[in-house]
């Protein structure tokens, strides 16, 4: 004697099936960006993508000067050096922090100090530059 267990949804579920969906009064649906955003990807290799762009990042090389190009800048200096404050237009060498090589920098200021002894040259707004990075300097004086 064999027995049918085979019974259709509306025989199982037919008492239940038309009911409405049920809603919580004080517990309101979760919106369907937030739903989805708990199945969205997560970066399993933490700081993988800054590590990425970091490496893609282009630094430019130091530029040795030539012993005229230090000549020059050495008498700029040291013509600016007897005047007050004067302003200049300086082109320098950042190293970067991160990564061998830098870039090169241009700014337009009022020298506040001129260092032999620390050779560097301080801006009024607090920059420091040291002289082995400058690549050109010029003044109007």
């Amino acid at each position: 004697m064999m027995i049918d267990n085979k019974k259709t949804a509306d025989e199982l579920y037919g008492d239940i099936i038309d009911l409405p969906h049920f809603e919580p009064k004080h517990h309101p649906r979760m919106a369907l960006y937030k739903r989805a955003a708990q199945f969205a990807p997560f970066a399993a290799l933490t700081g993988y993508d800054a590590k990425v762009e970091e490496a893609a990042r282009y630094v430019d090389r130091r530029v040795e000067l030539t012993e005229e190009d230090t000549a020059r800048i050495n008498n700029t200096l040291q013509v600016l050096k007897r005047e007050k404050e004067p302003e200049i237009r300086v082109r320098y060498f950042q190293k970067d922090e991160y990564k061998d090589g830098g870039s090169y920098l241009e700014m337009v200021g009022k020298v506040k100090k001129i260092d032999e002894y620390r050779r560097c040259l301080t801006m009024k707004d607090g920059t420091k530059i040291m002289f082995a990075d400058i690549s050109s300097i010029s003044s109007e004086i």
